[in-house]
């Protein structure tokens, strides 16, 4: 006896090579019928529950999974910010509290879209502690306004204590990222 997605699999192939002879209503139902299915076999929401490697301020790996913190935008690795008249290392700063935060501690993610290079776009968490909210609240990353406006109070707070990059002066992540690409 075969899988019931097996099946399914060869019903919807000969009704969709059926529906192919007819008009271009059943074509789009058939398509939409399809990619129901597609996202039935592959759904994108997933959690992963373990220890995070960092990779920069605002992404991580957990249980081999590449995940990008939702809604935040830190500083990029390589990136500097000036601190009275002198760069100092924002990027490696923001990376270096978001290791910090994580070390030796369970991390959960929880999202259900992925982005352009295939991360999870995820709210982790340690413990109730939520790392997304933690990371600009401290001042290590912004909101992203440009995907929601979640943690816009937290920025409002990082700001107002001058912490993290607030601190001294800097390029938002986005431009400079634009601005490193039109360098290269």
């Amino acid at each position: 006896m075969s899988h019931p997605l097996i099946q399914l699999h060869s019903v919807l192939a000969f009704w969709l090579s059926s529906a192919l002879r007819r008009s271009a209503r059943s074509i789009i139902t058939a398509a939409l019928i399809a990619a129901v299915w597609g996202a039935l076999l592959n759904p994108a929401r997933a959690d992963v529950i373990g220890e995070a490697r960092i990779i920069d301020g605002d992404t991580i790996q957990v249980s081999g999974e590449r995940v990008r913190l939702l809604g935040i935008d830190a500083p990029e690795s390589r990136q500097s910010c000036m601190l009275s008249g002198v760069d100092w290392p924002c990027g490696q700063n923001a990376t270096r509290a978001l290791t910090s935060a994580t070390n030796g501690k369970v991390v959960t993610c929880k999202g259900s879209r992925r982005d352009r290079y295939g991360r999870l776009i995820a709210i982790c968490y340690v413990g109730a502690d939520d790392l997304n909210a933690r990371m600009v609240r401290d001042g290590w990353a912004l909101a992203y306004r440009r995907y929601g406006s979640d943690y816009v109070s937290q920025e409002g707070e990082a700001r107002s204590a001058g912490s993290g990059i607030w601190q001294g002066q800097f390029i938002e992540p986005w431009d400079w990222r634009r601005q490193s690409r039109a360098s290269n």
